[in-house]
């Protein structure tokens, strides 16, 4: 397997538990610009970071399982990680909240969050 392939899968699976996790959140979804900038950021850490990492000699990818693009030293493979984490950790902690404000609601205690 490629890390083309093992990104693709996360990734996959990120965006199917974000759906998920939204469709249980109903009207308290996370924001999409929110999440936009999330990522533009966490893209931008990555880039600095895993160079940095790779230029030190701490990690290397086999270049026979990369596409061969890189941003600075990091390929294009090491950003899924990162983009799957703000897609769907948003969408998961606002089905969590929505769960429990429902749940709060349910049994008449205060919401203090």
């Amino acid at each position: 397997m490629t890390y083309v392939e093992l990104s693709a899968w996360f990734l996959g699976a990120a965006v199917v538990i974000a759906v998920i996790a939204s469709l249980v959140a109903g009207r308290r979804r996370a924001s999409l610009a929110g999440i936009g900038i999330t990522v533009a950021v966490l893209v931008v850490l990555t880039a600095v970071f895993d160079t940095l990492m790779i230029a030190t000699g701490l990690f290397h990818y086999s270049p026979g399982h990369l596409l061969g693009i890189h941003i600075g030293l990091a390929p294009l493979e090491d950003f899924a990680y990162p983009i799957a984490g703000a897609i769907m950790l948003p969408a998961v902690w606002a089905a969590l909240r929505a769960r429990r404000r429902s749940r709060i609601g349910s049994t008449g205690e205060e919401d203090r969050a």
